[in-house]
């Protein structure tokens, strides 16, 4: 999103509203993305956007120029450039995490997460401390998550992206965990080297879409988002595969192992899991539409 600050009128900004409404419907795109891109550049309310209140403002600061808001929403309709990167933000539970084309956007159902991970320390206060990863952090938004939940852990942060690292630390900064987050660039667990076998758990949203669907996507997914972090191979399931093997290294007796994954990979990591012969506990959780997308295990007790 351009840097340059603006100042409109109450009616530009109404006419603008209208227009983009308008081109919104007749491209197949939620209206209500119109509203929420307002209320991120130009800090008004839904209320106000409701009631239509704004249009006798005698001025409304923009964030950026009404010219580039235009540029950028019709680069939203023709280009399917998603409204986050216009709005260089998303919700995500109680945070804004600050994003760029640099890092998938963050999901609502990778939310539940951290709300996994929360179940399965609930009677396990020892994990609750120590050290945690996320593995493949992109905007940093599951590292925050643990770290905002986790109040006596640290936080590894670990993506291959030196750009993506650059939005994580931003947002880390600017949300008040740059003190229990630490962040690496580098392959899933091989900059955190030294800390092997102290892991209280891990989690990771990893790239697990096969590598021939990514074009059958959407546009705002295939077209802009980083295929870094959605390539998973032939079947989708080379990073996930990695972290069942390599995992176990790095995770103290008794560890969490929790990741996301695509419809219709459970059965396949579930068995995975099984026949790695180190883990126990292994439990497949449904998302909030009911499809099969979270895995959790934890490691063996070692005598």
């Amino acid at each position: 999103m351009a840097d340059k600050q603006s100042v409109v009128t109450g009616l530009q900004l109404w006419q603008w509203r209208n227009t983009a409404l308008k081109m919104a419907a007749a491209s197949g795109v939620p209206s209500a993305e119109v509203d929420w891109l307002l209320q991120e550049i130009a800090g008004l309310d839904r209320l106000a956007l409701l009631l239509e209140s704004f249009k006798d403002k005698p001025q409304i600061p923009l964030k950026l120029s009404l010219e580039d808001l235009d540029n950028l929403w019709q680069k939203r309709l023709e280009d399917r450039l998603p409204v986050q990167y216009i709005a260089g933000v998303t919700p995500w539970r109680k945070f804004k995490i600050a994003v760029s084309n640099s890092v998938l956007i963050p999901r609502p159902e990778t939310e539940c997460l951290i709300d996994l991970a929360i179940t399965a320390t609930a009677n396990l206060p020892h994990l609750q401390r120590g050290h945690w990863a996320d593995l493949g952090t992109g905007s940093g938004a599951i590292a925050i998550g643990l770290a905002d939940t986790f109040k006596n852990a640290t936080i590894h942060a670990v993506d291959f992206s030196p750009e993506a690292l650059e939005v994580a630390i931003a947002n880390a900064r600017s949300l008040g965990f740059e003190e229990c987050i630490r962040f690496y660039q580098g392959s899933w667990w091989n900059p955190l080297e030294s800390l092997r076998g102290q892991f209280s758990g891990m989690v990771s949203n990893p790239p697990y879409i096969p590598t021939s669907t990514i074009p059958t996507l959407q546009p705002e997914v295939t077209d802009h988002e980083p295929h870094l972090a959605l390539d998973g191979g032939l079947d989708g399931l080379d990073s996930i595969r990695h972290l069942v093997e390599v995992s176990p290294t790095y995770l103290q007796s008794g560890g969490i192992w929790l990741i996301e994954m695509m419809a219709g990979q459970a059965d396949a990591v579930r068995e995975m899991l099984q026949n790695c012969g180190k883990y126990r506990n292994i439990e497949i959780y449904k998302d909030l539409a009911g499809i099969q997308r979270f895995a959790l295990a934890f490691k063996n007790y070692e005598l």
